[in-house]
C-alpha cells in the first residue's frame, strides 16, 4: 500500500482521470484525512494547460479552471509580455512554455488543454495534444480549412478523445426554445435561412501589410506564431487580432462568427453538408476601373447562399445565405415592417412564419402571421459562457463516451461538419477572383474569364468541388517543414 499522498494521488489520476476510465483498484482516503473540510485531492482534479494564453485564451482557461476547481499545471505563449501577461497573474505556479510541442513531450501530468491560437495553429496544436491521450477545447472556428475539420473529427473518435469547439452559445438554453418551435412545426416546413454578421472589424480589402522586422515586439517569438504557415519576416499589427483578415493565417468574418451563429440553424434543423455553394464580394475603388485586390486577403463583405437538401427535421430543401460586411438580409413576407434587423442574428423563413435570434443564440422570436411577436422563456445561467467550458471539463472526468461527453453541444462530431460548411463558404470567397483564359471581344481586347464565379457543387464526404477542380486547391492547405499535420 502506498504510504505517501502523492502516491495516491498519482494512483488515481492514472486510473480515473487521464483516460477517463478505471483501469485497476485504488485505494480510497476519506477527503478530511488528505486535507480538511473541503478539500479536493489533486487526484480529483483535472491538470490543464493552456496553448494561447492571452486575450481569449484567458477566457478559456480560466473559465476551465472552474474557480479554481481544476488546476491549471501549464501555460503556452509566444509572447508572455503581452496579453498573456495577465494570465500568468492568474496562475503563478503554473510552468510556462512558447512552444507547445514541447509543452507536451516534457510536461506528461497534462490532462486536458483549451486551445486559443490564431486560427492557422488550431488543427496542428489539437492533433499533437490528441496524439497522446489529451482532451482538447478548441476556439471557433476549429480548424482553418476543410480537410483540417475533418482530420480532427476522425481523430477524437479514433482516440477517445473528449472534444468541445469554443462557440459557447452552443450551451445557450435560449437555443432550446427555437429547437422546440421547430420540432412542434410551428412555423410549418422551411425553406430559407438568413445569416448575418457586422464583422469584419479588422483592416480587409486591402494589401497585405510589407515585413520589417524592425519592428517586432522583443518578446514575440514569430516563428512559433507562424507555425505551420510559410516562413516571412514580422508583419506588424498581423499579432494578437488583424490576423484574422489574411488567409495564410485568418479566415475572414465567416470564420470569426460563423459557428457562433450558423450553429443555431444547423443544430435546430439537423442540417450537415451543403450540396452547393455560390457568392459575391464586395469591392475596393482607389483608383478609377481598377478593382483593389489582394489574393492573400479577405473580403471586406460577401454575400454567400448554400443549398441543404431535406433532413430529418425538415422535409424541403433549404437556401441558407450568409452576409457579412454590413449587407443584412430585408424583412422576409411575415415579418412585421417596424422590426428593427440588428447587426448581427439569424432569420429562419418557413410557411406560417419566421423565428429570429441574436448572436449565440440570445433573444429567440417567433413571428407568426396575423398574431403578435412570442417571446422564448429566458433562461439565466449563473455561470460563464452557459457552462460551456465547465460541462467539457465534468465530460474529460466522466471519459470518453460518457453521459457527459455525450451531452456536449459543440463536440467535434457536431462542431467538425458545422465548421466544415463554414470554411466551405470560404472556398467560393477564394475561388471568386479565379482567372482562366482571358476571353477576347470583338474590338480585339481581352476581358478577365472568372472561372468560380458560378455555383460550386460540393461532395461533402470526398471533401470535392465536382464542377471547378481549381477550386479544390482551397480544401487544405501547405505545411512548412516541421509543422506538418498528422
Amino acid at each position: 500500500m502506498p504510504k505517501k499522498k502523492s502516491d495516491i494521488d498519482l494512483i488515481k489520476r492514472r486510473n480515473f482521470i487521464k483516460k477517463g476510465i478505471a483501469a485497476t483498484p485504488i485505494f480510497i482516503v476519506p477527503r478530511h484525512v488528505l486535507g480538511g473540510v473541503g478539500y479536493t485531492a489533486p487526484s480529483d482534479q483535472l491538470a490543464l494547460a493552456a496553448i494561447g494564453a492571452g486575450g481569449q485564451g484567458e477566457g478559456d482557461i480560466t473559465n476551465a479552471s472552474v474557480g479554481g476547481r481544476e488546476r491549471v499545471v501549464a501555460l503556452c505563449d509566444v509572447d508572455f509580455s503581452g496579453r498573456a501577461s495577465e494570465t500568468v497573474k492568474k496562475f503563478p505556479d503554473a510552468n510556462r512554455y512558447s512552444n507547445f510541442k514541447k509543452m507536451l513531450d516534457k510536461q506528461k501530468d497534462i490532462d486536458a488543454v483549451t486551445i486559443a491560437t490564431p486560427d492557422h495553429n488550431h488543427a496542428v496544436a489539437a492533433s499533437y495534444s490528441m496524439q497522446r491521450g489529451i482532451h482538447v477545447y478548441v476556439e471557433k472556428p476549429l480548424t482553418h480549412n476543410v480537410y483540417e475539420a475533418r482530420h480532427l473529427t476522425k481523430m477524437a473518435r479514433s482516440n477517445k478523445i473528449v472534444s468541445q469547439m469554443g462557440n459557447q452559445g452552443a450551451s445557450n438554453p435560449d437555443q432550446l426554445q427555437i429547437q422546440k418551435w421547430i420540432d412542434d412545426k410551428v412555423i410549418g416546413t422551411i425553406s430559407e435561412i438568413n445569416v448575418w454578421t457586422n464583422r469584419p472589424i479588422w483592416p480587409s480589402g486591402i494589401n497585405k501589410p510589407k515585413a520589417n522586422a524592425s519592428l517586432k515586439p522583443k518578446g514575440l517569438n514569430w516563428d512559433l506564431w507562424l507555425g505551420p504557415a510559410k516562413q516571412t519576416e514580422y508583419i506588424p499589427n498581423m499579432h494578437p487580432f488583424n490576423w484574422r483578415g489574411w488567409w495564410d493565417y485568418g479566415t475572414g468574418a465567416l470564420g470569426d462568427m460563423g459557428c457562433h451563429l450558423m450553429d443555431v440553424p444547423f443544430k435546430a434543423l439537423n442540417l450537415k453538408y451543403p450540396t452547393s455553394v455560390e457568392c459575391s464580394i464586395g469591392k475596393i475603388h482607389t483608383k478609377m476601373w481598377t478593382q483593389d485586390y489582394s489574393p492573400d486577403g479577405c473580403p471586406p463583405s460577401a454575400s454567400i447562399a448554400f443549398d441543404f437538401d431535406a433532413t430529418s427535421k425538415n422535409n424541403s430543401k433549404i437556401k441558407f445565405t450568409w452576409m457579412d460586411g454590413g449587407i443584412k438580409p430585408f424583412h422576409p413576407e411575415l415579418l412585421p415592417p417596424d422590426v428593427t434587423i440588428d447587426d448581427g442574428g439569424v432569420f429562419m423563413i418557413g410557411e406560417k412564419g419566421v423565428i429570429s435570434c441574436n448572436d449565440y443564440g440570445f433573444n429567440p422570436k417567433l413571428y407568426l402571421k396575423g398574431e403578435n411577436v412570442i417571446l422564448g422563456r429566458k433562461v439565466n445561467i449563473n455561470e460563464p459562457s452557459f457552462g460551456h467550458h465547465r460541462k467539457w471539463v465534468d465530460a474529460c472526468k466522466a471519459g470518453f463516451n460518457s453521459l457527459e461527453h455525450k451531452a456536449l453541444t459543440s463536440s467535434f462530431d457536431f462542431s467538425g461538419p458545422l465548421t466544415e460548411t463554414v470554411l466551405m463558404g470560404n472556398i467560393a470567397i477564394r475561388s471568386y477572383m479565379l482567372e482562366g483564359k482571358s476571353q477576347n471581344k470583338a474590338e480585339g481586347y481581352g476581358t478577365p474569364n472568372y472561372i468560380g464565379r458560378k455555383k460550386l457543387l460540393w461532395d461533402g464526404d470526398s471533401m470535392k468541388i465536382t464542377n471547378l477542380e481549381e477550386a479544390n486547391q482551397y480544401v487544405a492547405r501547405v505545411y512548412r517543414k516541421g509543422w506538418e499535420l498528422n
